[in-house]
């Protein structure tokens, strides 16, 4: 059986892997033109760690993870107002069994492990019911599955179940995320800052060269083109520049970044996944928001649940996938609304990333 996979960030490439196992051809497709680099650090935990493990690459995720020595966390004048050494709002107590890795460190991880064909620089331009898909390049293939892993802004969810708006439940805020030079001399360190509506926070682990910036705001829905990169540099610019501490030089270093990223806080919710040939994993089918810290487990997972269920008997699998993943896909995202702006509990989190059974 020949599948198409749209979106080569986390979730397409642990689906490719499952199903090359099970002995299916695989294909990922990618609109980026190659592997995207910079985001955030991310977290793999409960879980998805057993996906990591089975696949034989957590020790190298291990090897690849952050070694944050603690966090502060300033008010608008640069006064310290709080410092730890045991723990990270970004990722947990360091004495957690869950891993903290930067996304480009873990996409190249897990594109490595695949095994799969990748076609980057294109897209699914239309699809059919029976499988005959059309890409923006022209070229034009026959597929048993289209899966959908392709994120918040799916294409492949757009084309098969209808405009994004009916499932997006925007959660009241953006948030940017870039690299830029190291100018505050952070060392493995961690500085949280935010003043009024605004606020984020900066970062710098291994290449203490560089340092990753996210800066976001609270705001109600804001129509904007989501490739648009100079647009939604101007909204930061617009609901940032009141900010004080560091933030006017991080708003310079902002339009000099090329790896830049925006969007806003939003959860996906459908009632279903599949329809046809069509199924979808990750954000692109429930995205949990950065605000629950399991968008990455998420996606490890399902990806995982699906490729066993279309392995073990491909005409029941899209149904016994929602079975299998609908109540972990619900208690994760509760996570992101038990808190907004603040994170979750930590034991909150460990109860929702271990619930799911494995076989």
């Amino acid at each position: 059986m020949k599948v198409l996979i749209s979106g080569a960030s986390v979730g397409g490439p642990v689906l490719a892997y499952w199903l090359r196992q099970h002995g299916f051809e695989v294909t990922v497709v990618e609109r980026a033109p190659a592997p995207r680099k910079g985001g955030q650090a991310i977290d793999i935990r409960g879980a998805a760690l057993t996906v990591a493990a089975k696949m034989g690459v957590l020790e190298q995720i291990r090897t690849m993870k952050t070694t944050m020595r603690g966090m502060s966390m300033v008010d608008g004048d640069g006064n310290e107002i709080m410092r730890s050494t045991e723990e990270t709002l970004s990722g947990g107590r360091f004495d957690s069994p869950d891993v903290e890795i930067m996304r480009d460190d873990l996409v190249a991880i897990l594109t490595s492990a695949s095994d799969a064909g990748y076609l980057y620089g294109d897209s699914i331009a239309a699809l059919t019911e029976d499988g005959e898909v059309t890409f923006e390049s022209g070229r034009q293939g026959r597929y048993d599955y289209v899966i959908g892993a392709d994120g918040l802004h799916s294409n492949v969810r757009r084309l098969a179940f209808g405009e994004e708006s009916q499932f997006l439940h925007h959660l009241g805020m953006y948030v940017s995320i870039y690299t830029t030079g190291n100018f505050l001399g952070l060392d493995h360190w961690q500085t949280w800052f935010r003043e009024g509506i605004g606020g984020g926070a900066v970062f710098s682990d291994r290449d203490t060269s560089v340092m990753r910036v996210n800066l976001g705001f609270e705001a109600g829905p804001i129509d904007y083109d989501y490739r648009d990169i100079d647009q939604q540099k101007r909204l930061v610019q617009e609901h940032c520049s009141g900010l004080r501490w560091e933030v006017p030089r991080l708003l310079d270093a902002m339009w000099k970044a090329d790896d830049f990223y925006f969007d806003a806080m939003a959860q996906v919710r459908m009632e279903r996944w599949s329809t046809g040939r069509v199924a979808l994993i990750g954000d692109a089918g429930y995205c949990a928001t950065p605000l629950s810290g399991q968008g990455t487990s998420l996606a490890m997972v399902g990806a995982y649940v699906l490729a066993q269920e279309l392995g073990a008997d491909p005409a029941a699998a899209f149904d016994r996938y929602e079975e299998r993943m609908r109540p972990f896909v619900a208690a994760n995202q509760a996570l992101a609304l038990e808190n907004p702006g603040q994170g979750a509990a930590p034991e909150s989190v460990q109860r929702a990333a271990t619930g799911i059974t494995l076989d």
